[in-house]
């Protein structure tokens, strides 16, 4: 019952002070990476849209493989020094620090400076992510870990969509009359025809972390003492090894964090990439793909919502298995549409632009099989979170959620890298989407025999 005494000592407001971390971290990969700056480097920062979304895809798998190294090394050092706060807060340095260097990411100019500054920040990114999830267990009983992980995902889309609202409203601007939807000046006198309105996301993502990550820090309880820096490093490695070959004498973890492996490098492929291809496939201005972002995070919140009830009532494992189905079935109708046809041409549409924004009927289409993402991928990745928690014990969660980070992220380059190389090599953005398909189907097959909770832990 160790679990449930930690919980019950734990305030509320450290609860939510735990839950607006995802609220403070979600519009680095709602605004920057998927529907603002990500769409911009490929199809106006870089004078070829091919090319561009290749080197977006080669800098997001050079992030995934320093990720993929260092996290479960991270994760096994967090339980050796015990407080995860001072490690958040490092990294928190870095994030901003890169983010906030976005802003010279003007069109025509060097292309490795900006890759190696989304990059930092992604890495930093992720590395906090994993001593804030190592958290959870020690926050709240286990009955309710789906339902507070759901929750707090939630809430991380619902920060993600405000921050869109923000920079279509008023920063997005369209390059021909320098205004905004709503008919303004792009705020601070922005010049959308330089991309300053997308260039700006990066410190506007900077800002918001650092002001909405501070509940986190003064409100919910860290653990306690634990070793000094340098025998934490040693220990921790030691630890990681033994856990490597702890991990694979459990069979159920280790299936299960292998479909993850292979699942989540998909999803992650699919978010990051999901944005600039519907840049590329109907010229959709840095507005439209502002608002197609809101419509997808408007879903996902009600994805969410409605997952963190399935999850307590059905368990973990049906919500990851009908999200993958569903991110399934969205990115298959995705790469099928194109001007004036979806589903590969089985279902044409009339060519005409009924004028204004979606103006088309293959856009609408394209939006339909977006609101399947959006219904999904909240649900997967939080109910993926929660399935570990259950899955093991209160003293053993840094250094597994340290494994589950490298589940998450082993591959996560492979992904991203292949949609780059087959998009490079074919000078088809569509085939090369079409890869993501591949790896939500193998994770989905390795995850349905896994048991569930996929070990019993002892509290």
């Amino acid at each position: 019952m160790e679990n449930k005494t930690a919980q019950d000592a734990v305030p509320r407001r450290g609860v939510w002070g735990w839950m607006f971390f995802d609220w403070a971290a979600q519009p680095f990969f709602t605004v920057v990476t998927t529907f603002i700056f990500g769409p911009y480097f490929v199809s106006r920062m870089v004078a070829d849209p091919a090319l561009g979304q290749a080197a977006w895809g080669y800098g997001i798998a050079a992030a995934g493989f320093v990720i993929a190294i260092l996290s479960p090394v991270l994760g096994s050092i967090a339980d050796q020094t015990g407080p995860r706060k001072p490690w958040i807060g490092f990294f928190a340095v870095i994030q901003i620090v890169g983010l906030s260097l976005l802003w010279f990411a003007a069109p025509g100019s060097a292309v490795l400076p900006v890759l190696v500054f989304f990059s930092l920040a992604s890495v930093a990114a992720e590395f906090s992510i994993v001593f804030n999830d190592s958290m959870l267990p020690r926050l709240v009983a286990k009955p309710d870990i789906g339902r507070i992980s759901n929750l707090a995902w939630g809430l991380g889309y619902l920060g993600g969509m405000i921050a869109l609202i923000v920079i279509v409203l008023f920063v997005a601007g369209s390059p021909e009359t320098g205004r905004t939807i709503i008919g303004m000046k792009p705020l601070f006198g922005l010049d959308p025809a330089s991309g300053e309105d997308a260039r700006i996301t990066g410190p506007f993502a900077a800002l918001w972390y650092l002001v909405f990550v501070l509940p986190m820090f003064l409100f919910t309880p860290d653990a306690g003492k634990g070793l000094p820096a340098g025998p934490a490093v040693r220990s921790g490695l030691a630890e990681l090894r033994a856990t490597l070959g702890e991990v694979r004498g459990k069979a159920g973890i280790f299936r299960f964090l292998i479909a993850r492996m292979i699942y989540q490098d998909g999803v992650n492929a699919l978010l990051a990439l999901g944005g600039s291809f519907a840049a590329l496939m109907f010229g959709w201005s840095t507005t439209e793909i502002g608002l197609y972002g809101i419509i997808l995070n408007i879903v996902a919140i009600f994805g969410c919502w409605a997952a963190s009830r399935l999850d307590t009532a059905l368990g973990s494992k049906k919500v990851v298995i009908a999200s993958l189905l569903m991110l399934t079935l969205a990115t298959i109708g995705i790469v099928s549409t194109g001007r004036g046809y979806t589903l590969f041409g089985v279902l044409p549409f009339a060519s005409a632009d009924s004028g204004g924004l979606f103006g088309t009927p293959a856009e609408k289409a394209y939006i339909g099989f977006g609101l399947l993402v959006g219904l999904a991928f909240g649900p997967v990745q939080a109910s993926s979170r929660s399935y570990l928690a259950r899955s093991v014990s209160v003293k053993d969660a840094g250094r597994y959620f340290g494994i589950y980070a490298l589940a998450g992220r082993a591959t996560s380059f492979l992904a991203p890298f292949l949609v780059a190389t087959v998009t490079a090599a074919s000078g088809s953005p569509r085939l090369g989407m079409a890869v993501i398909v591949l790896f939500l189907l193998v994770g989905l097959a390795l995850l349905a025999p896994v048991p569930y909770p996929a070990a019993r832990p002892e509290d």
